[in-house]
């Protein structure tokens, strides 16, 4: 998978969601690119404009939107995706 078609993490500094997320992610080993909304003007227009709000962490799966979520809200959205979790 090149970097330009992996999932997109939008962030910003400071979020424990955030951080929650960015840890799940790795720990499972699923790649992503990630966007730090508050350091990144056009990343923030960007997310908000996939989104239609402006929270975080939002994850754009492929065109797919997951906004303002907890792990509980991403285990079933990667699950739909087809992602195969190992400890679900």
């Amino acid at each position: 998978m090149t970097p330009e078609t992996l999932p997109i993490l939008y962030i910003k500094t400071g979020c424990p969601w955030c951080t929650e997320a960015v840890s799940f992610l790795s720990e499972h080993g699923i790649g992503y690119r990630e966007q730090n909304i508050g350091t990144d003007a056009t990343a923030r227009a960007d997310m908000e404009r996939k989104s239609g709000q402006g929270k975080v962490p939002t994850l754009d799966w492929r065109g797919k939107i997951l906004a303002d979520f907890g792990i509980d809200e991403l285990v079933p959205f990667l699950q739909g995706q087809g992602v195969k979790l190992e400890d679900s």
